[in-house]
């Protein structure tokens, strides 16, 4: 039998082929696969930049947005021409005085109570001083004393006076005794200043209504001790009285209706107390003068109340007949700005820049609460901020939220 061959007896080296040689990178492939990679890393490098950067400008856009408040602006209504200009008044009493005691004791006896209606002269109170009784007492004696001694001295100096004529007595005794009788008189003038002084000050034991009026407060009683000066020192205010057959009624005018208060002119005065009746007063005199901080003039009207209808203290509106000096405005009470500066309005302007805020002093007329009439300081196409935010400066960049066509509200003052 043919034996076959082993594959394992076969030499080693047969089994094993040639392995192919590797072929070296060339330097130019080298640097175009560097460039590339430099390439690639850039353009993400650039993308990314890009990115933040616009990140950036759209985060500081959103930022100068939100930043600039939001506001609400409407044109401000024209108001209708002003026929009667109504403004709140203080009624005070035409005579308003407190008594007080010009002499210390005791309160003896009054004679009258709040509400009294009293004439000039009668006798409020009586006040107790036994003891300036006992001075003028005492200054009635040492004024006899004093006359006593000056009789006494003229006697003498008219007997020297005589006697030093025959040389019987000398000049200088003569001199001695005159003016003795000079001095003596002097102390005698003296005496009896002292003496009506103290009397004086005795007949304020009575006090006395100094005007026709009404009792409206008593701040003493019988028995009460009482010191005798005005309320800024130790004084005790036994009485106040207030004169009511005139009434005077005081009223801050604005300056644009300044020029036409006339004195003599004849004004309406209402009282919440008598609805649908008006009262007639009298304007009688002004300060002349502006007030720099309100921009007001104040004015006094006089109200005849012998009928006793009216008090003082109480709160009037008193009704002028007149015209306003130019054109009105109606805004909402909401869109004033109150500051140092004065009562303002914010305004908007647009341009190439954006939207602006501007704030501009006004004066306002008459105000009913929900809204209030500018008399002066606003144009025609003003756009006005309706509530402008408390922090608002002027020349602020703001956004509008809603731009309205119609006028603040719905009607006029």
């Amino acid at each position: 039998m043919t034996q076959e061959p082993n594959p394992r007896s076969q030499p080693a080296a047969a089994s094993h082929e040639t392995a192919p040689e590797a072929t070296p990178l060339s330097p130019r492939k080298a640097l175009v696969g560097v460039a590339v990679v430099l390439l690639i890393l850039v353009v993400l490098a650039a993308v990314g930049i890009l990115r933040r950067i616009h990140a950036g400008t759209v985060l500081a856009q959103r930022t100068n947005s939100l930043a600039a408040p939001t506001v609400s602006v409407a044109p401000a209504k024209a108001g209708a021409p002003v026929e009667t200009l109504v403004l709140p008044g203080n009624v005070t009493a035409y005579t308003d005085s407190p008594i007080y005691a010009r002499t210390d004791g005791y309160l003896d006896r009054w004679y009258y109570d709040i509400g009294a209606s009293v004439k000039k002269g009668a006798l409020l109170a009586v006040i107790s001083t036994p003891e300036l009784d006992k001075q003028v007492a005492q200054a009635e004696s040492d004024l006899a004393t004093a006359e006593a001694t000056a009789n006494n001295a003229r006697i003498q100096a008219d007997r020297y006076s005589g006697l030093v004529k025959s040389n019987a007595v000398s000049q200088q005794d003569t001199d001695t005794f005159v003016n003795q009788a000079a001095a003596t008189a002097s102390t005698v003038k003296s005496a009896q200043a002292n003496l009506e002084r103290l009397r004086e000050l005795q007949s304020f034991e009575k006090v006395y209504a100094p005007f026709d009026g009404v009792v409206t407060a008593r701040a003493v009683d019988t028995g009460q001790l009482i010191s005798s000066g005005s309320g800024q020192s130790s004084g005790t205010e036994l009485f106040h009285m207030q004169a009511l057959q005139t009434l005077r009624v005081y009223t801050n005018v604005p300056q644009v209706y300044s020029q036409t208060m006339k004195h003599g002119m004849k004004v309406g005065i209402t009282f919440p107390e008598y609805p649908g009746k008006s009262f007639e007063g009298t304007l009688v005199r002004t300060a002349e003068a502006i007030d720099p901080v309100s921009r007001t003039l104040l004015v006094e009207l006089d109200v005849d109340n012998r009928s006793g209808q009216l008090m003082p203290g109480s709160q009037a509106e008193v009704h002028f007949k007149t015209s306003a000096a130019s054109s009105t405005y109606i805004v909402p009470a909401s869109a004033l700005i109150f500051r140092r500066e004065g009562i303002q309005l914010s305004i908007v302007t647009s341009s190439g820049a954006g939207t602006v805020a501007h704030l501009i002093p006004v004066l306002i007329g008459e105000d009913d609460g929900a809204t209030v009439e500018i008399v002066s300081g606003l144009n025609p196409s003003d756009r006005v901020i309706q509530d402008p935010p408390d922090s608002l400066i002027d020349g602020e960049k703001v956004t509008l939220e809603s731009t309205q066509s119609s006028a603040f509200g719905a009607g006029g003052l």
